[in-house]
């Protein structure tokens, strides 16, 4: 019983997280051109994707902005797996034509 009361805290006590970097434009646009959720393993220690942006909108003029999140879902992921397991959302927002 205090192992699913303390799982339960955790998984409750862990927020989401968003790391937004704005390029051009501003940051109205609601839905993003690309979205990929990422792999990484062991708190992604001395690991790295990457995304490009530049590559996604045609140029780097139609990118507005760059998210990285964890969404509840991969933060439920996280805690489940005891953090072997830790996958992070990556989106880019374009401009439209």
């Amino acid at each position: 019983m205090k192992f699913l009361i303390s799982i339960i805290f955790t998984v409750i006590m862990s927020g989401c997280a968003t790391q937004t970097y704005l390029v051009n434009g501003n940051s109205k646009e609601t839905k993003p051109t690309y979205e990929d959720s990422q792999a990484f393993w062991i708190e992604g220690i001395g690991q790295q994707e990457t995304v490009n942006a530049a590559e996604i909108c045609g140029n780097s003029e139609n990118i507005i902005k760059v998210e990285n999140k964890q969404t509840f879902s991969d933060g439920f992921l996280a805690v489940i797996t005891f953090g072997i397991y830790t996958p992070r959302t990556a989106r880019v927002f374009c401009k439209s034509e």
